[in-house]
């Protein structure tokens, strides 16, 4: 499960996929330095964003990865 207080990175690394719901909001963090130090919440900080976007942000990367698991599929490897 991601929560607001994870690392960007650690969060990439649950499944590469979840990097789609950060550039749907203009936010490129994953491929930035600061994805290896930064929270969820603080990178919505820097892009101006409240906690309400933290919480959407967190709900719908949930609920992806909650569908994965349900249809049993596994994070894709890293190749």
């Amino acid at each position: 499960m991601v929560n607001k207080d994870m690392i960007i990175a650690e969060i990439i690394g649950m499944d590469r996929r979840l990097a789609m719901f950060l550039m749907q909001n203009g936010m490129h963090c994953f491929g930035c330095g600061a994805a290896q130090h930064e929270t969820l919440e603080e990178a919505c900080q820097v892009h101006g964003f409240g906690a309400d976007k933290v919480d959407e942000l967190v709900t719908q990367m949930n609920v992806f990865l909650q569908k994965l698991k349900e249809a049993g599929e596994s994070a894709p490897s890293e190749a």
